[in-house]
This record gives structure tokens, C-alpha cells and sequence, in this order.
């Protein structure tokens, strides 16, 4: 049995972590630790745990006690971390943060494009969320060679994926029934894409990655569209997805025009794709708090431990 502990169990994705690791059949939660927290019942925080656990948050870690640690804080705070406690190269660290995504010393987490290196590793870093789903409807093609003109992407995110801190843009009555733009063509996510692109598109030049992410007036989820040029017809591009993905436990295509409620509560990642004219037009859907989070990290553990890539992840979804 995997023992894990999480550093800054307050938020949103330590939350889902929580959830995920109290009824893995393979892994349990061994602590929890928040500062601000410390002493109070993991239910005072996370709600809905009543009755399932009767954990307290710790204020430091126990780190002789896990196999493995996530690492939850604001980003920065997982080097700041490191640098304080300096763990041992055996305990398994998987980090939620921006921290080490570019970092070389790290493996990074995206079980579609680096399983066998996660496996074999002992340090990852988890892909953020519009990353993960824009990655996933981009790779395919990336690692067939074929991206060579400019591609469009539009993603709406829910509020979870802005965190629990209070902000203008989190407040009900502003964020419901309302959409909005931030960060267009310079959001923190684009440096990661590029990234693995580039090392799936090796020896060819990446073209413009042309992002413009928007705030939806929703809890959770991802909906990204992205359109590029391909010669392909819409049959050979839907074989060269279903090739690329065929060993993926959770990123699946679909034939039907999709609805983000398909993967919202789930560990999937749906892909759809149309053909118009020489545009290929992508649509992928993921949970910002699992698949492009927790439920991913959850994913890139049991690949650690050598365990089934779905231990612990087959989560009903909620469709209505």
C-alpha cells in the first residue's frame, strides 16, 4: 500500500487528491498539511468529507512516514519548499505547481506523451490544465510531423481553475452567466505546450501557437478548440489519433460533437475532430481539477508504483 502525504491541502486540486487517495484501492492518504489549517478536521476545509475521514491537517510533514509527496502550494512555493526540507532521493515527489515544468531535472507528467519516463522517475512535474487538454488535441499530430502552419486555440476554463483566493473575477454574481478573456496570447501555460511540441515535432520548426484562454461563467471543466492546417482526410486524421492514443487509459475520441458535462467529475480527456476544407478543426474536453489536475497526478503515481494507470480513477461522472 502506497503511503502519500500533500503539502497545502487547503485548495481546490488537494481537495480532488484527498478524495481520490481516500478510496484508491492501493494508495492511502498517510497526512495532510496546511498551516493555516493546522488541528482542524480535513471536513472543516473540504466539505463533503464528513463522515469519510476523520484526519486532522498537520502543520509540518511527515515525511519518514510516505512513500510519496504532492506538492499542492501557490506557485513558487514548491522550490521554496524543497529548499527547507530537502527530501531524500528515494521519496517520490509529483509537483502541482509551474515549478519544475521546465525544468530538465524533472520528468514531465503527461502519461500520453512520457510514460515510461514518469515510470522510471522519481521526480515529476504535473502539466497545468490548459496545457494538458490543448496538448492532447495537439500531439498527434506534433509527433507525425505535421504541424507546419500557424495553430488557433480558444479554451474557456471555470472558476475552479483560478484557485480559492478571493478575487474580482471569482465572485458569483460576476462569474455567472459570463464569459471573458485574460491573458490572450501570453498566458503562463503557452512555455509547457511549446515544450513538449517541440520534443513530440523533433527536427521541424513549431509554428505560431496562437492562444486566447477565456474565464466561463461555470464551475469546472476545460473546452478547447484549436484549427490548423492538415492535408489529411478527416478518416486518416481520426486513425492517426486513435494510432497515436490507442494505450491511453482516459484520452478517448469521439465521432459525435462533444459537451464539456462528458468529462466533468471524470479522468477523461474527449477528442473530437472535423474537417473543413485544408482546416482541421480539434476540439478537446477535460475536468480542470482531475484529468488537468489531481486525477493526473493521481495517474502519473500509479505509473510511478507500477500500479494499473487506472487505480483509483474510474470516477462516475455526472451528466446532467
Amino acid at each position: 500500500m502506497i503511503r502519500a502525504g500533500i503539502i497545502g491541502s487547503g485548495g481546490y486540486a488537494a481537495g480532488e487528491l484527498i478524495r481520490l487517495l481516500l478510496t484508491h484501492p492501493l494508495a492511502e492518504l498517510g497526512w495532510a498539511q496546511s498551516q493555516s489549517q493546522a488541528g482542524k478536521p480535513l471536513s472543516a476545509t473540504h466539505e463533503d468529507l464528513v463522515g469519510d475521514t476523520e484526519l486532522l491537517f498537520c502543520a509540518e510533514p511527515r515525511l519518514d512516514e510516505v512513500d510519496l509527496v504532492f506538492l499542492c502550494g501557490g506557485h513558487g512555493q514548491s522550490k521554496t519548499w524543497l529548499a527547507q526540507y530537502q527530501p531524500k532521493p528515494e521519496l517520490a515527489i509529483i509537483d502541482l505547481s509551474h515549478d519544475f515544468r521546465l525544468d530538465p531535472s524533472y520528468v514531465y507528467g503527461l502519461p500520453e506523451m512520457n510514460a515510461e519516463a514518469i515510470a522510471a522517475s522519481r521526480r515529476i512535474a504535473n502539466p497545468g490544465c490548459f496545457a494538458t487538454a490543448i496538448q492532447l488535441g495537439l500531439l498527434p499530430l506534433a509527433a507525425a510531423g505535421e504541424l507546419h502552419d500557424d495553430i488557433h486555440v480558444q479554451a474557456t476554463t471555470g472558476s475552479t481553475g483560478a484557485g480559492q483566493a478571493l478575487q474580482d473575477s471569482l465572485h458569483f454574481s460576476w462569474r455567472h452567466s459570463n464569459l471573458s478573456v485574460y491573458k490572450a496570447f501570453g498566458h503562463q501555460h503557452l512555455a509547457e505546450i511549446r515544450q513538449s511540441l517541440s520534443r513530440a515535432q523533433a527536427g521541424t520548426a513549431l509554428p505560431e501557437l496562437l492562444f486566447v484562454p477565456l474565464r466561463g461563467g461555470f464551475t469546472r471543466g476545460i473546452f478547447a478548440t484549436m484549427y490548423t492546417r492538415s492535408q489529411r482526410s478527416e478518416a486518416d486524421l481520426y486513425q492517426l489519433y486513435e494510432d497515436y492514443y490507442r494505450d491511453s487509459a482516459f484520452t478517448k475520441l469521439t465521432h459525435h460533437n462533444p459537451n464539456l458535462k462528458q468529462v466533468v467529475n471524470t479522468n477523461k480527456a474527449l477528442i473530437y475532430l472535423e474537417k473543413h476544407g485544408e482546416r482541421v478543426l480539434i476540439i478537446s474536453l477535460i475536468d480542470n481539477l482531475l484529468k488537468g489536475a489531481a486525477g493526473q497526478a493521481i495517474e502519473n503515481m500509479n505509473l510511478m508504483f507500477g500500479l494499473p494507470r487506472d487505480s483509483g480513477l474510474r470516477i462516475k461522472g455526472s451528466v446532467f
